[in-house]
């Protein structure tokens, strides 16, 4: 079957946390004989800053960040079996979702896949004129990468037939055991951009923590964080591309993985750096939220904190022999349970389920 795919980037994962795992679940999916075109605009210097060659699984079209270029594009929708709009293009995502939804051919299926269903739900709680919120009756189904039970229920309540998460996951071609580099090195690392329901979590959860143990070294990785203030044990590094993202994991004692906001309260929405640290064999903290037993077993595959305090205790505790065991029993975890191999057979099964749907209700 044909997809194609309207998203933020593939190709640059600048400022576009959703990048490893559009190429995650699509690779796999190609695996599996769908044949995808993703669609990006050139927007937020993100061609500036690619961090991937064009794949060989998966065509790619880079298109002007203008409404014709929009129309353009969207206009291929005719051609495909399965139309797929993602959240958070960043370019006139309302615009393109109208003409995508138009372009379809009557016969394909029709996909809003949410890729930060806290923030994306929150907008339609707010206006009851949403354009999304109105496009629901025409869609076929909302896949999520994350929400659990809550999203799906807050999804079914405004209009959608039906909502599925399709959670982040590890590719282990991208992600797995590398060498230590000593930049990297520490006690404690955190990988994260600097955005407005993240910032106040990062201070409680890193740079208090830092604050308060002068003698351990914190790296901070990301966009955003040079006018910080913060303590003189944390190395600053700026943002630090896909392809260095295993020697970060794997260099300090520990990783933190901080929520943003919105996805601590939904809970049930691992970020895809959980998956990453893991497939390396890092020793990951994570923030508390809802249902991280699902994924990884606390204190055997991943150490939770509810808040600073919490992280600076597991730090002063925490001894490399523990922090490797840790690491080695998540690695194994994730390869026996969460790749995008076993994603990638979910949404198969989503995709052949709403397809035989559509052609009940057609009989």
């Amino acid at each position: 079957m044909k997809i194609e795919f309207y998203g933020s980037s593939i190709l640059s994962a600048y400022w576009n946390g959703a990048a490893t795992y559009y190429r995650g679940v699509l690779r796999a999916l190609s695996e599996k004989g769908y044949e995808i075109t993703f669609y990006e605009p050139d927007v937020y210097d993100r061609q500036k800053n690619r961090d991937i060659d064009p794949p060989d699984w998966c065509k790619v079209v880079v298109y002007d960040g203008t409404v014709e270029a929009l129309k353009q594009v969207a206009a291929q929708a005719r051609y495909a079996d399965i139309v797929i709009k993602a959240s958070g293009v960043g370019y006139e995502d309302d615009r393109l979702l109208d003409e995508v939804l138009r372009a379809a051919n009557p016969g394909a299926l029709r996909i809003f896949w949410d890729v930060d269903a806290p923030a994306t739900l929150g907008e339609l709680q707010a206006r009851s004129d949403h354009p999304l919120r109105r496009a629901l009756s025409s869609i076929d189904i909302v896949l999520t990468y994350g929400g659990g039970d809550p999203v799906v229920s807050a999804y079914r309540a405004m209009g959608a037939y039906d909502c599925v998460p399709i959670y982040n996951a590890l590719d282990p071609q991208t992600h797995h055991p590398v060498e230590r580099e000593a930049r990297f090195s520490g006690d404690l690392g955190f990988l994260g951009n600097r955005l407005p329901d993240r910032e106040a979590r990062v201070e409680e959860f890193f740079l208090q923590p830092a604050s308060r143990m002068p003698a351990q070294r914190f790296i901070l990785g990301g966009s955003g964080w040079a006018d910080k203030p913060m303590a003189s044990n944390i190395a600053y590094l700026g943002h630090v591309g896909t392809a260095e993202h295993n020697a970060f994991n794997v260099s300090p004692k520990a990783v933190l993985n901080i929520s943003r906001s919105s996805m601590a309260a939904t809970g049930f929405s691992p970020a895809t750096r959980v998956f990453e640290a893991a497939g390396a064999g890092a020793c990951l903290i994570t923030d508390y939220w809802e249902g991280i037993a699902l994924f990884l077993a606390p204190e055997e595959e991943i150490l939770v904190a509810r808040d600073g305090q919490d992280v600076a205790a597991i730090l002063a505790e925490l001894t490399p022999e523990r922090a490797r065991q840790i690491g080695d029993a998540a690695m194994r975890r994730v390869l026996q349970e969460h790749t995008y191999a076993h994603r990638a057979e979910e949404a198969d099964r989503v995709f052949r389920s709403a397809a035989r749907r559509q052609v009940e209700a057609a009989e």
